[in-house]
């Protein structure tokens, strides 16, 4: 596998994870303007897909050896407690009031182990 797609896979992850953090503080806040944004600010599904979306990237882009065959467990891991908070978050577990809290601190993990494994890999070649 190419580095070039390795990179694609944790740029697309930090990408997500942007507009993640984009929808959990943006939009509330055009919510209040725009009543229309307000229904896509709040709709369950939106944090299902983005979840949904992130935990497969993130498995396949974290996942991936690096060239000296090892994979990188720590980021694994950093990625992998990322993707439970935004599932956590998706739930409403614990409740309602932690789901944007647990949203930001899942997408900064991810899009932090994203960036790290980014950096990790261009400095292999």
């Amino acid at each position: 596998m190419t580095a070039r797609i390795q990179t694609w896979g944790d740029a697309a992850a930090i990408g997500l994870s942007a507009l993640c953090m984009i929808h959990c503080l943006a939009l509330p806040l055009l919510a209040a303007a725009l009543p229309f944004l307000g229904l896509l600010s709040d709709a369950p599904w939106v944090h299902w897909a983005f979840a949904a979306t992130a935990a497969p990237i993130a498995g396949w882009s974290l996942s991936r050896p690096m060239s000296e065959g090892h994979r990188n467990w720590t980021l694994l891991a950093l990625g992998g407690i990322g993707v439970v908070l935004l599932f956590l978050a998706a739930a409403e577990l614990p409740s309602h009031e932690s789901e944007t809290p647990l949203t930001i601190l899942g997408g900064l993990l991810l899009a932090t182990a994203h960036g790290l494994n980014w950096r990790k890999r261009s400095h292999e070649h």
